[in-house]
């Protein structure tokens, strides 16, 4: 009968213990993987907004630095103009000096005049000199002047009827509506129509 060892294989109690430790190890790193995972912030949308965040950040940093930068040029502007002498005053002037340089003339320049139409004299108008028998001062006047033809008599009156009625129609019309104000306009109408038919101002009448 082989031999019972009573201590324990130290080989095997090694192997055992690095095993284990190898196993605590993965778990370990497992764990702290998945608390890695679930502390990670992924979201798009938050991601968004920080980002969105970052930016008005950076425009509002922008716009102070160009506010401060137009400041100081402003600010080494003014000084620069601060800086400048002013303009000196001119010299007053007494009311002798003004006296003597105001007798003082300036002597004329000669220059080589140019005759133009203005230096020319005006001859008169011999239009006006010669007596005429009738004048005229409008168009209308002129016109009757030269023309030679006798004024054609109004053979076609039917042609001014339409105007001289329409004008004859709105004058009645307002008397009749103040006479009759319970009528209609097409009863209006036809009253003045009867009334026209007999009207001196009837092209047709005259």
């Amino acid at each position: 009968m082989p031999k019972k060892f009573t201590g324990e294989n130290t080989k095997a109690v090694a192997a055992r213990a690095r095993k284990t430790s190898a196993k605590e190890s993965q778990q370990a790193q497992k764990k702290k993987e998945e608390e890695d995972q679930y502390w990670k912030d992924d979201d798009k949308h938050i991601l968004r907004k920080l980002q969105r965040k970052e930016d008005q950040e950076k425009k509002k940093q922008s716009v102070a630095d160009k506010k401060a930068e137009i400041k100081a040029l402003l600010e080494q502007e003014s000084a620069s103009v601060k800086k400048c002498a002013k303009a000196p005053a001119p010299p007053k002037i007494t009311r002798a000096q003004i006296s003597e340089h105001g007798n003082v003339e300036a002597k004329p320049i000669k220059k080589d005049k140019i005759e133009t139409h203005l230096d020319v004299p005006l001859e008169e108008n011999i239009n006006r000199i010669l007596p005429t028998a009738e004048e005229a001062h409008t168009i209308v006047d002129a016109i009757a002047l030269l023309s030679t033809r006798d004024e054609e008599i109004d053979k076609h009156p039917e042609k001014r009827m339409k105007a001289a009625y329409t004008a004859y129609e709105q004058r009645q019309l307002i008397l009749l509506k103040e006479k009759h104000p319970t009528l209609r306009l097409s009863q209006l109408k036809q009253m003045i129509f009867k009334d026209w038919q007999k009207s001196p101002e009837n092209p047709l009448n005259q």
